[in-house]
């Protein structure tokens, strides 16, 4: 029986981490290897909370897996075949950070999180964390492939690619979100129809939308429908789908971040999204999962919703609650798979099966985006079989598209080029360039300040 080394890092996160060793131990064509699940994060709390959990889905699924736990990640690593990341420092207090001081010199941000110029710093951030676990992986498993999770997912992987010889591949929930609310908005199951996405994450646009049996375009049949179907709560997403032609993902909180518009327009998602103090009512809880904006329950705080979950893990492993409780929005219990494609990927490489999977973030190599660079990171379909991923050619994008994510690009390359030389300077150029951006001035002051409120956790500039 073939060994197979799984190596979770950051899997202390209640979200990832039961997630993806909910998906391990539920995969029936992992059972024909010998699977050992390495478990890692710096937590140690959280890192045993973890280890408990995984033992006793271990017993749920009656499967013979060893599971281990370290937070000393080069011990783990050694021997792995697959490492499987999603990283961050204090990531609600830090995300507050990226979004708010940036507002307060006048920058209007959706979300902060994957491009603005508050993702610059969280980009930093990442680079800072990620790089040092690629460069473990190169003197350690050379041959394994990451499997990143950390955002921002296209600048993690743009990092890994440039600066180290580690394979890797990022994957986000957004095309699966998409997916699903095109699916849902055609009255269609999901399982009916194939879409091709382009672009870049949580930047990608549904190329081609068709039914699977026949092959035929179903964007007649969305084209009727857009104007009907509640994409979000203020009309975003059609409003995108009438200007360029195309789906995008399906709220404004994550294409916001790429358009200089997109605020005036959605506003800051990330108070709707309930993270940070000023998004919560006081003496919400996790169990609450309520937050200011109107009190509103049908939308969870994110940074709530994480707290409920290790909540709901304690009950368990304390004999308070069984394991299949749900929880109060997702409605999903702790034995769940994540529906994320990372454990599919490490079974269509083993297996062979030479498989297309939905999207994956991945180098341009072949010029699969046409008219963006062949260094790029895109998010396209990719095909995966023994030799590992590859991704599928979509073609050119829409001119405007490109145009966009060709800025976006270029960011990218600069700030991993900042965090490369540690310059002060090519940070400010990426500032500078980006679309929210509106004045040199000001994005030196806020500069300097991020700097100085996240010196703990950013790469040292001159």
């Amino acid at each position: 029986m073939k060994s197979l080394k799984i190596v979770l890092i950051g899997a202390g996160s209640a979200g990832f981490g039961q997630g993806t060793v909910a998906d391990i131990m539920a995969t029936e064509e992992l059972r024909q290897f010998d699977v050992t699940v390495a478990l890692v994060d710096l937590d140690e709390s959280a890192l045993t909370r973890m280890h408990r959990l995984a033992e006793k889905l271990k017993e749920h699924y009656n499967v013979p897996f060893a599971v281990e736990s370290s937070p000393d990640r080069k011990k783990m690593l050694k021997g792995a075949d697959y490492v499987i990341t999603s990283v961050a420092v204090r990531r609600w207090d830090y995300w507050q950070k990226d979004f708010y001081i940036p507002c307060s010199y006048g920058f209007r941000q959706t979300f902060g999180e994957g491009a603005g110029p508050g993702a610059a710093f969280h980009t930093l951030r990442s680079l800072n964390q990620m790089i040092p676990i690629a460069q473990d992986m190169e003197s350690l498993c050379p041959d394994a492939l990451l499997i990143n999770f950390s955002n921002p997912e296209s600048r993690v992987c743009m990092g890994v690619s440039k600066l180290t010889k580690v394979k890797v591949v990022g994957l986000c929930h957004g095309p699966i979100h998409t997916h699903n609310r095109i699916a849902e908005a055609l009255g269609r199951p999901a399982e009916e129809i194939e879409i091709t996405v382009g672009g870049i994450n949580h930047f990608h646009w549904a190329l081609q939308i068709r039914e699977k049996a026949t092959g035929k375009d179903l964007y007649p049949a969305l084209d009727k429908v857009v104007d009907k179907y509640e994409w979000d709560i203020n009309g975003f997403t059609a409003l995108l789908y009438h200007t360029y032609g195309l789906i995008t993902y399906p709220a404004p909180s994550h294409p916001g971040e790429y358009l200089g518009f997109a605020h005036e327009l959605a506003g800051p998602k990330i108070v709707e999204w309930g993270i940070g103090k000023v998004s919560q009512r006081l003496g919400s809880t996790g169990t609450d999962l309520e937050y200011i904006l109107e009190g509103r329950r049908t939308m969870p705080s994110y940074e709530l919703w994480s707290m409920d979950l290790v909540k709901r893990i304690d009950d368990f492993l304390a004999g308070k609650i069984p394991i299949t409780t749900p929880d109060v929005f997702y409605k999903t219990d702790l034995t769940h798979p994540s529906q994320e494609l990372a454990i599919p990927i490490i079974c269509d490489i083993e297996l062979d099966r030479k498989r297309r999977e939905l999207a994956g973030n991945v180098v341009n190599q072949g010029l699969a985006v046409a008219n963006l660079p062949e260094d790029a990171i895109v998010e396209v379909p990719v095909m995966v079989d023994a030799d590992g991923v590859h991704a599928i050619a979509v073609g050119p994008l829409p001119e405007a598209l490109a145009g966009m994510c060709q800025l976006q690009i270029s960011i990218m390359k600069l700030l991993v080029e900042a965090y490369r030389q540690k310059s002060k300077n090519l940070l400010l150029q990426a500032l500078l360039i980006d679309p929210i951006v509106d004045s040199y001035p000001r994005a030196r002051a806020m500069m300097e300040t991020m700097l100085k409120v996240e010196a703990e956790v950013l790469p040292e500039l001159r």
